[in-house]
């Protein structure tokens, strides 16, 4: 009870700093559908402006998946549970079905890192959905970092500006070499850390 008494709490109070963020948009934002993906310790923001799409997001089946699994269904999120860790292929399958039609936003390096490494998930989503990859790189201008979590993670003040720079990765071809989806993922690691 003291749990749920937490997290509802934390929702709330999530809930009216979110409000107070301003956001600065480079580059093109998705239309209907696609994969956006972000690193898991700038997660806030992110999921926050994107809760205008109608997205789909996808969540692991830890512990810490639950508070983000509350949080982003009164942010409007529908969810995809599963990760890289478990419940990988059925997630998988999940998210290649609805991103043909739906915005799906996933953290390449989530659930547990290692912190900043693009795993093959949300790239090789994108190519059997046949749909665009939009990175998200953000900057954020006042905020508070955990530097003793995993991830970095970086929690926005109020009022805090939040910069997303939004790069398009060119739709991978179902026939494309392992060579090929490896140089486009690190490609992507790159423009993340740049």
């Amino acid at each position: 009870m003291r749990i749920k008494f937490r997290y509802r709490l934390a929702i709330f109070l999530l809930n009216i700093i979110s409000k107070t963020w301003r956001y600065k948009i480079e580059g093109t934002l998705p239309n209907s559908n696609g994969i956006v993906a972000f690193w898991h310790g700038y997660m806030l923001p992110v999921w926050r402006y994107f809760s205008k799409y109608n997205p789909f997001a996808v969540v692991s089946q830890s512990r810490d998946g639950e508070l983000l699994s509350e949080l982003l269904s009164s942010w409007g999120y529908s969810l995809i549970r599963g990760s890289s860790s478990k419940g990988s292929k059925e997630a998988l399958d999940e998210i290649t079905h609805k991103a043909s039609d739906k915005i799906i936003l996933m953290t390449p390096d989530g659930p547990r890192g290692p912190i900043y490494e693009f795993k093959p998930g949300a790239a090789v989503a994108s190519m059997r959905a046949g749909v665009t990859l939009y990175l998200c790189k953000v900057r954020i201008s006042w905020k508070i970092n955990f530097k003793k979590s995993w991830d970095n993670f970086s929690l926005p003040l109020p009022f805090s500006k939040i910069y997303i720079n939004i790069l398009c990765i060119e739709k991978i071809n179902d026939d494309s070499s392992r060579d090929e989806v490896d140089e486009k993922i690190k490609y992507c690691t790159e423009f993340l850390n740049s």
